[in-house]
């Protein structure tokens, strides 16, 4: 179950003394969102609004909701990162999963030990606490334990879905990667960052797998998008207007790069990047996005659409320099 730090909301809202606030978060906290919004208004007698919108991560803060319905304070609920606050309005809310791993845990021990000796522990937001414990278990099994280093936003041990400092900067040292949850969105892009064996552990369901097919599946999408815009004249760049995926001056890098090896290059800005959406804009041959990479890696569109790790190797390929390694960076932004 789910368990949101609602203290740690109370208690900046009686010491800032807001006028309102607003609570944003990922779907799969609506519902516990909402109880808290509820118990705003009743203790402290102010509104309380809940912002409906998609939430993919703490690059999606809705404060543009926020800024139009005048709430004083945003509540960024579920995305725990190493930084508590972005400026003074933007306060980050941690919620944790209170499953236990024990069991899926010793299941995944006992049955690879053949296989491997140093492993590392990673996980996403939610699971973050289970980290200490589930390392005990596995050392318990006799392997070695290596949990990565956090940078940037990244905490100790954890990942994006598009960042892996804490998987990628120890690649070397390890021989399988152990993820914690059931995400396949981020245990996938451990298995194509590191191309090292990746695992997942489902406490939900009590099982683990390997999901090193998968990632290969993906990343065989991926080069195929980017041979498919090998003959693309024009291309389109994308700006994702979300404000933490908003990055115009990587679009005007692409654009000047492909304009010099003779492509025509239009610009386009657009908060909800989407097939039906994209298929509006005639006359162009492909697309590049450079919101969040895994738009491109995980989306279906009906024109090539790149992400900016396979922009670059379409750059690279068209001097005909190599591209395996494309994918294997310890971040896709």
């Amino acid at each position: 179950m789910m368990v949101i730090d609602e203290q740690r909301m109370y208690e900046v809202i009686c010491a800032r003394k807001p006028r309102s606030v607003a609570l944003n978060g990922p779907e799969g906290l609506i519902t516990k969102m909402q109880a808290s919004a509820d118990y705003i208004s009743e203790k402290f007698g102010i509104p309380a609004y809940i912002i409906g919108d998609t939430c993919w991560g703490s690059c999606d803060l809705n404060t543009q909701a926020a800024d139009m319905l005048g709430a004083e304070i945003l509540f960024h609920i579920g995305h725990t990162i190493a930084i508590e606050a972005f400026g003074e309005r933007v306060i980050m809310i941690n919620a944790y999963d209170d499953v236990s791993f024990d069991g899926v845990a010793r299941k995944c021990a006992s049955s690879i030990n053949k296989y491997y000796k140093t492993l590392s522990l990673l996980t996403d937001s939610q699971h973050l606490n289970q980290i200490g414990k589930v390392k005990e278990i596995f050392e318990e099994y006799g392997y070695r334990v290596v949990i990565g280093k956090g940078k940037g936003q990244l905490n100790d041990g954890q990942v994006f879905g598009c960042e892996f400092y804490p998987a990628f900067d120890i690649h070397n040292i390890v021989d399988a990667y152990i993820f914690l949850g059931q995400s396949r969105f981020h245990s996938v892009s451990v298995a194509m960052s590191t191309e090292k064996p990746t695992y997942m552990l489902d406490p939900y369901l009590d099982e683990y797998s390997q999901v090193n097919d998968i990632a290969q599946t993906f990343k065989k999408k991926a080069i195929l998008s980017i041979y498919k815009s090998l003959d693309a004249k024009s291309i389109g760049i994308i700006i994702g207007l979300k404000e933490g995926q908003f990055a115009k001056i990587q679009a005007l890098k692409l654009k000047k790069i492909f304009e010099q090896l003779g492509k025509r290059v239009q610009l386009i800005a657009m908060t909800n990047i989407t097939d039906k959406h994209v298929q509006v804009f005639k006359g162009i041959d492909a697309f590049v996005e450079v919101a969040c990479p895994r738009i491109a890696i995980d989306d279906h569109f009906s024109k090539p659409m790149l992400s900016v790790p396979q922009a670059f190797a379409l750059i690279k390929l068209i001097k005909n320099e190599p591209i395996e390694d494309m994918l294997k960076i310890h971040h896709w932004l």
